[in-house]
C-alpha cells in the first residue's frame, strides 16, 4: 500500500480517538457540566449528525480543491474546535464543537477515501479502507483508552487538549505525504462525472441497500459502545479504572476485525458477513445476558469490537465498490452511512435508558439492530455480497 495511505491514517488516528473517546468520558463530563449520562451522551449523536450531514456537503464544496489543501484545511478546523470545547464550561458550547469538529472530520473522511480509491488498483479499496481505518482502531487501542484514563486521572478537558496537540502531527503528515495532485477534481474526473450526476447515484438500489446495512451495524456497534462505562462499572461491578481496559479490548478486536476485513472484503465479503453477521448478533444477546458477569463482559467487549468491525467495514468497502460512479463524493456516501449510524445507535440507547431499561438496554438495542441489518441482508445476499468477478467492478 502507498506511503500516503498510511500517514492520512495518522490523522484518521487523532480524529478517531476525539469520535470514540467520549465512552470513557461520559459520566465526568455529566457530572462536571451538570447534565443526565443519558444527555452526555448524545454529544456522541450531535458528532454523527455532524458526519453525516458535513460528508456529502464537505465533499462538495472540496471538489474543486486540491486533495492536500482541503485535508489540511479539515485538520486545522478540527483542532480548533477541541481547543474551544476544552476550555468552555457550557454543555451547549461543547454540544457546537462536536458539531464543528464533525464537519472537519467528515470533510476529512470523505476526501481521504476518495483518494485512497485513486492511490490503488481499482480491485484493492478494501485493503485501502482497512488502511485507513486502521486509524480509528489504533485510537480505539491506544488512543481512547488513554483518553479515558488521562481524563479519570486529570479530568476530561484534558482529553480535549490532547486531541488538539494529536492534530499537529497530523496536519505535518497530510503536508508531507499527500501528493499535490492526490485525489480527482472535476478536472480529472471522467467526462460526465457532474455533481448531479454523482449524486443520482444514490438512487441505485445496491448502492442505498449496502449503505442502509452499514449504518445499522454501526448503530448496533455505538449504542452499546457509548454507554459501555456504565455496564463496566455498574453493571459489571467492576473498578472505574477498568474502563480504560474494556476499551482497550474493544481496540485490540476493532483491529483485528479491520485486519481480516482487509483481506477478505475485495474478494470474498459474503464469507465475512455470512459468518460474522450471526455471530454479532449472538454475541450481543450473550453480552446482555452474561453482563454481570466481569470476565464474560471483558472477552465479550474483545470478541464484538473484531465482529463489529469485520462486518462494519466490509459493508462500507461494497459502499465504495457501489459508488464507482461518483469518483469524488463517494467518500461521502461511505462517510455517511458510517454516521448514520453512528448518530441512531446512541440516540436509541438513550431512549432505553431514559425509559427505565437499565445499562443492558444499550446491548438489547444493539442485538435488535443486527437482527434487523440481518432480515434484509440473507434474502438479498447476492446483492450485498457478490461472488468475486462482480466484487471488483
Amino acid at each position: 500500500m502507498p506511503l500516503p495511505l498510511y500517514l492520512l491514517a495518522v490523522a484518521v488516528f487523532a480524529m478517531g480517538t476525539s469520535e470514540f473517546m467520549l465512552a470513557g468520558l461520559v459520566p465526568d463530563i455529566a457530572a462536571s457540566l451538570d447534565v443526565s449520562v443519558g444527555a452526555a451522551g448524545l454529544l456522541t449523536s450531535a458528532f454523527a449528525v455532524g458526519m453525516v450531514v458535513g460528508a456529502p456537503l464537505m465533499a462538495a464544496l472540496a471538489r474543486w480543491w486540491p486533495a492536500r489543501a482541503s485535508l489540511l484545511g479539515f485538520v486545522l478546523a478540527f483542532a480548533v474546535a477541541h481547543v474551544v470545547g476544552a476550555s468552555t464550561t457550557s454543555f451547549a458550547v461543547l454540544l457546537v464543537t462536536r458539531v464543528v469538529a464533525a464537519l472537519a472530520n467528515a470533510g476529512f473522511l470523505a476526501v481521504a477515501l476518495s483518494t485512497a480509491a485513486t492511490l490503488v488498483a481499482t480491485d484493492q479499496k478494501g485493503r485501502a479502507l482497512a488502511v485507513l481505518l486502521s486509524g480509528t482502531t489504533v485510537a480505539t487501542i491506544a488512543g481512547v483508552p488513554g483518553g479515558a484514563l488521562l481524563g479519570t486521572v486529570l479530568g476530561w478537558r484534558a482529553t480535549f487538549w490532547a486531541v488538539a496537540l494529536l492534530c499537529l502531527p497530523a496536519a505535518i503528515g497530510v503536508v508531507m505525504g499527500v501528493p499535490a495532485r492526490a485525489g480527482q477534481t472535476p478536472r480529472d474526473a471522467p467526462a460526465g462525472s457532474s455533481l448531479r450526476s454523482e449524486i443520482a447515484q444514490l438512487v441505485l438500489p445496491r448502492l442505498v441497500l449496502v449503505m442502509l446495512l452499514g449504518a445499522l451495524v454501526n448503530a448496533a456497534t455505538f449504542a452499546t459502545f457509548t454507554y459501555l462505562a456504565p455496564i463496566v462499572t455498574d453493571t459489571a461491578g467492576l473498578a472505574e479504572l477498568w474502563v480504560p481496559v474494556a476499551l482497550v479490548l474493544f481496540g485490540v478486536g476493532s483491529f483485528v476485525g479491520v485486519g481480516v476485513a482487509g483481506r477478505l472484503s475485495d474478494r470474498r465479503p459474503g464469507i465475512v458477513i455470512a459468518v460474522g453477521g450471526p455471530s454479532l448478533l449472538l454475541g450481543w444477546v450473550a453480552m446482555a445476558t452474561l453482563a454481570a458477569r466481569p470476565v464474560a463482559v471483558l472477552l465479550l467487549v474483545l470478541v464484538q469490537g473484531t465482529l463489529s468491525f469485520a462486518v462494519g467495514s466490509t459493508l462500507i468497502a461494497r459502499v465504495l465498490y457501489e459508488a464507482a460512479g461518483a469518483p469524488t463524493m463517494g467518500g461521502s456516501y461511505a462517510t455517511a452511512a458510517l454516521n448514520i449510524g453512528a448518530a441512531g445507535g446512541p440516540v436509541l440507547a438513550a431512549a432505553t435508558l431514559a425509559a427505565g431499561a437499565g445499562d443492558l438496554g444499550p446491548v438489547w438495542v444493539s442485538g435488535l439492530l443486527v437482527a434487523a441489518a440481518l432480515l434484509i441482508a440473507l434474502p438479498l445476499r447476492r446483492l450485498v455480497a457478490p461472488h468475486a468477478g462482480q466484487a471488483l467492478r
